[in-house]
Order: C-alpha cells, then structure tokens, then sequence
C-alpha cells in the first residue's frame, strides 16, 4: 500500500468558500449576503444572526482574509503546492447584488474572470460551488429566502449567468453546498446559511425545511438542465456533508435507529442522484403533511436535472442511540447523538474517525453508482507560532495522513471511483460555524486572529511542505 500511487488525473487540491476568506465585502459593487449579518461567535458561543448590518458589531466575515485584494499571492502558494484544482465560491452577491436584479454585476464577473485566469495560468483547475452559504440579505428580508417558490428563478438566473460566464474556464462545478445539513431544522444558523429561513416562534421548522429544500432541489435540477445546454462537457455534482451513522450498541433498535437517522440526512442526496424522492422520506413527508407544494412539473424537472458526481464533505461519524428515542418517534436526528467510547475528538470536540472515511467511501458507491469526490475534510485546530515565525503543526499531518491511508485503501483496495481531494480551508480563513479565525485548517497561515487582529501576512506551516510532498508523489508517499 506504501508505494501505490493514486489514480493518473487525481485532483489534489484545496478547498475555501467566498464568504469565509474573500473579504471586501462591499467592494466591486458587491451587496450584503446572510453571510455579512452572523457576528463571530466560540465554540461555546453561538454566532449571531443581526436583523441587516449594526454598527459595533464583529462582523469576521466583511474582510475575512482579504483573498479580494491578496488572490495572487494565495494561488501562487497553492501552485507551490502542486494544486492541481482549487474548489472555491462564487459569490452570489457579488454577481447579483440583491438578488433578483434584470443584470448582473459587471464587475463582480469579472474579478472571477481574473480568478480563474490566475489558476490556471498554473495548471489549476477551479472547482465551482454555486450556493456556498451566500443568499443575497435582500432574498432573505424581501422573500423569506427558499421559503419563497420564486427564489427558484432567481438563483437559476444567477446560475445560468456563471454557467454562460465562464463556460470556457469551469469544468467542476457543484449547485447546493451540504445542502443535508438542513437535517438539523432546529439549528437556525443551519437553516439560515443554507435556505435563508428565519424562524419565528410561530414557525413549524420542520415543515418549512421540507418546502425549502424542495425549493432549492428544484433551483438544482433546472440549473443543471440549462447547464448541460451550455457546455455539455460541464460535470456536475451535489454537495452533501456526509456522516457515516454507527448504532451506540448492537441493539436492535439501536441499529433501526441508525438507519432512520441515515434515511433522515440521505435524501437530499437520493434525490439529486436519482431524481425523485425516496419512499420512506415520501411517506413521512405525507403522513406529516408537510411540503404543501409540489408540483407534477417539479417530479419531472427532479428526474431530468440529475448530478453527474457526488462531492461530500467528511469531518465526523455521528453514533446514535435508542435510550431516549426510538427509530418511530425520531424527528431532529441530532437530538440521539451518543458519544463513541472508541474514538478521540479535536479541541471543538468533533470525533477524529479516519476508519468512517473509507466506510463512507463504499456506502457512497453502493449507494450511487456514481464518480465521488472528497471536496472538504480537515483539521480545526490553534496553531502557534514560534519565535523563528515556524509553525509545527503535526497534529494536522497526522491527522491528514490517517484520513488519506484510509482514501487510498478505498481506491486501490475497494476500487472506488474518486475524481479528487480538496482539504477544507487550505489556507486559514474564518470558520462557518464559529466566526473564529483562531480555529484553524490551513497549510498556510494568515496572521490574524478572532478579534480581527493582525498583519494578514501569510506563512508557510510544516503541513505545506507534508502535503507538498504527497501531491509531488500522486499519493504514494503520506510519510
């Protein structure tokens, strides 16, 4: 296993999204994104979700890392790398400030005009998400964000106008990030960074979920349908954040538990892939009338506008148990969460399972029957830097090498179909989930830390030269 190699053509990369390390967050004519009103937060404190921009607030996203001003400079290093693809964003609202304007901005196209440009002025291939946690504000406030049918047309517009942009320069491109997290309905940063869905007291969560989600499924397939008339050359996946679920015991019901939890994240998925909705979420859907709208129109547009890969996000296993509430009675998936006595978990306490990657390697392709693509999966963690300015960050290539011995057991041994590996947050960015910038992923280090404080001058830390080296090999050497 030491000295094979990956397969010729494996993309190695890096992943980042707009939103986390662009910055300039009014510049280029660029409007505000349900981004630009979460406040920075902790891992014991929650973001805060503001009513538009107020004076005073931290807002960590407005400059992130600068990349707007500093892009250059970052692909340069990502090139030194070896990178062979760099899977970012596209800024809705950089494209369409507000959302639902006749024109797009100008200059925003064309900042990812000379994005692009300088990616592959090294060989670069960008990998494109379209929804990366962006709503315009303005489809939130005007709309109530994918709780509206008519936010449909406005991101296939928005689609269509990168599709049509950029047709020459994109090849990878994805519709909804982890679009499966919206599984915790009662999560309201959740909700709000996927659907744009606010709550209320008087609010069914769970049913709003279900309409939105449709809604955004819809946007999905018809993007990729306008898409395929454009560059049929286009490939084209979801993006789902995939957690293999374990039963706490062997417990029957533990075991019937894990399933439903699974059925309860999949779906999203399933109907990308297969273009119309499984059975068990249909009749759960129905037997809870949720979803009041779907049209026969909608079933035909699901089953036209299927994915051509599956791109996933790997972090965590989540393992359940039946003690509190059985495989009937679930609703939030996360309300049976049990710790995993046989595992270890980072400083933000997410468990460190390199074995579930590769299991979730072969239930994706017993699954799908598809090509995948491992587009995010990394290590958040405080990093210091020492007096000579070093950074030894051993804790991030052990954990690196684990996650790819495991990849590449399912490549050479299992034979799965794998198009690529993007680590998340290549170069140190602010945190979705947290608003921090001391929770860090990156091989290159930005000096700025959660209070917004620092030089922004970037380094090289020790895992740059590791994953370096492993790209150089194709693999071979994880050493």
């Amino acid at each position: 296993m030491s000295e094979m190699k990956f397969p010729d053509g494996f993309l190695w990369g890096g992943a980042v999204a707009a939103h986390q390390l662009e910055g300039g967050w009014q510049d280029g004519g660029k409007g505000v994104s349900v981004a630009d009103v979460m406040t920075v937060g902790s891992n014991t404190t929650p973001r805060e979700i503001t009513d538009g921009v107020i004076p005073g607030k931290n807002y960590p996203n407005h400059e992130a890392i600068d990349f707007y001003h500093h892009y250059k400079e970052d692909v340069k290093l990502f090139a030194e790398m070896g990178f062979k693809c760099f899977r970012t964003s596209i800024a809705w609202t950089r494209i369409f400030p507000q959302g639902d304007e006749q024109e797009p901005n100008e200059e925003g196209l064309k900042f990812y005009d000379d994005l692009f440009d300088e990616c592959h002025k090294y060989g670069i291939e960008p990998v494109i998400t379209l929804a990366h946690f962006e709503m315009p504000y303005h489809l939130v406030e005007e709309y109530g964000g994918f709780a509206n049918r008519k936010v449909i047309d406005f991101f296939v517009k928005f689609a269509t106008t990168c599709f049509k942009r950029y047709k020459n320069k994109v090849k990878y491109w994805m519709t909804f990030n982890e679009i499966d997290n919206q599984s915790s309905f009662n999560n309201e940063f959740m909700m709000t960074t996927n659907s744009g869905l606010i709550f209320s007291k008087d609010t069914n969560n769970e049913a709003a979920m279900y309409q939105a989600a449709h809604y955004e499924l819809v946007a999905s397939a018809l993007a990729i349908k306008e898409a395929r008339k454009i560059n049929p050359d286009f490939e084209i996946g979801c993006m789902i954040n995939y957690t293999p679920v374990y039963p706490k015991t062997s417990a029957p019901k533990d075991i019937l538990l894990a399933q439903r939890v699974d059925q309860r994240r999949n779906w999203f998925s399933d109907v990308h892939v297969f273009g119309e909705y499984p059975k068990e979420t249909e009749a759960y859907i129905e037997r809870n009338g949720y979803r009041s709208d779907i049209t026969e129109e909608d079933k035909v547009i699901l089953s036209e506008g299927v994915v051509d890969y599956v791109g996933f996000s790997y972090y965590q296993s989540m393992t359940v148990s039946a003690d509190k509430i059985d495989a009937d009675h679930l609703v939030d998936p996360s309300d049976v969460i049990a710790k995993n006595d046989y595992l270890e978990v980072s400083d933000w306490g997410w468990p460190i399972d390199p074995i579930g990657l590769r299991y979730s390697l072969n239930l994706l392709t017993d699954r799908y029957h598809l090509p995948l693509f491992i587009v995010e999966n990394g290590l958040g963690a405080f990093d210091k830097v020492e007096s000579n300015g070093e950074i030894h960050d051993d804790y991030r290539i052990d954990y690196l090498r684990a996650h790819l011995e495991e990849v590449k057991k399912a490549v050479v041994l299992d034979h799965v179909d794998l198009m690529g590996y993007t680590p998340w947050g290549c170069i140190d960015l602010v945190s979705a989930g947290t608003g921090q910038m001391d929770k860090r992923y990156g091989f290159i280090y930005v000096d700025k830390n959660d209070e917004g404080v620092g030089t922004m001058e970037r380094s090289r830390k020790d895992s740059f030269y590791w994953y370096k080296k492993v790209i150089e090999s194709n693999g071979a050497d994880l050493t």
